[in-house]
């Protein structure tokens, strides 16, 4: 009687034993979910490589003093830190200085046009921030910049080299203040003799980006 009890209690645990030994499969999804995939348009914000802008300032022609000057830039910006530019200025220029010394002084007339265009390239050397009042900070750029153009002055058209130093304000991503100081060096004949001249401008102006 013993005997048969065990042998029916062994039948009954063997399939245990084996569920026990026997990895389970892992789990199935039970829901299967269909979703429809849709097309998603990304927004598109402008580059703002391009910048146009206008200047305005003093330069001081070397021999004939201070005057103002005004004109317009165009560039466009490579890299974050590289940008190309192309300017364009305009100034009267005195020989008031001479008419004092001389007869009918060097001009035929008392003012003459001076205009000049340039094209230069520029390399960011300080971005930064510059900081107005507590609260407020606007991103900046200190550059440098320098190129090769052309002046007319004097009935003369000069190729003309210049360098310089400017500093960029951003007041919005789009438009932003610039100061700039550049020399630019031509050769000038005057008085029947052949120098290098340095012109030094300080100008100002607003520049937009697009």
């Amino acid at each position: 009687m013993h005997l048969l009890a065990a042998f029916f209690a062994s039948v009954i645990a063997l399939p245990l034993v084996v569920s026990a030994q026997t990895p389970q499969p892992a789990s199935e999804q039970v829901i299967q979910p269909q979703v429809q995939r849709r097309e998603v348009r990304l927004p598109r914000f402008p580059s703002r490589d391009f910048e146009l802008g206008l200047f305005a300032g003093t330069i001081a022609t070397d021999n004939f003093g201070a005057s103002t000057v005004y004109g317009a830039r165009f560039g466009y910006h490579i890299t974050e830190d590289i940008f190309v530019q192309a300017a364009y200025g305009r100034t009267e220029v005195s020989d008031e200085n001479f008419r004092q010394i001389l007869p009918g002084g060097l001009f035929a007339r008392s003012r003459e046009t001076l205009t000049y265009y340039n094209l230069s390239a520029g390399f960011n050397i300080l971005p930064g921030e510059v900081f107005i009042g507590r609260n407020l900070a606007k991103a900046s750029a200190l550059y440098v910049i320098g190129g090769i153009g052309s002046t007319s002055f004097l009935a003369q058209r000069k190729q003309t080299l210049n360098v310089g130093l400017g500093l960029r304000v951003f007041l919005r991503d789009w438009a932003a203040l610039q100061v700039d100081f550049r020399d630019h060096v031509f050769a000038l004949d005057l008085l029947g003799k052949r120098r290098n001249t340095q012109n030094l401008e300080l100008s100002a102006g607003l520049t937009f980006f697009f």
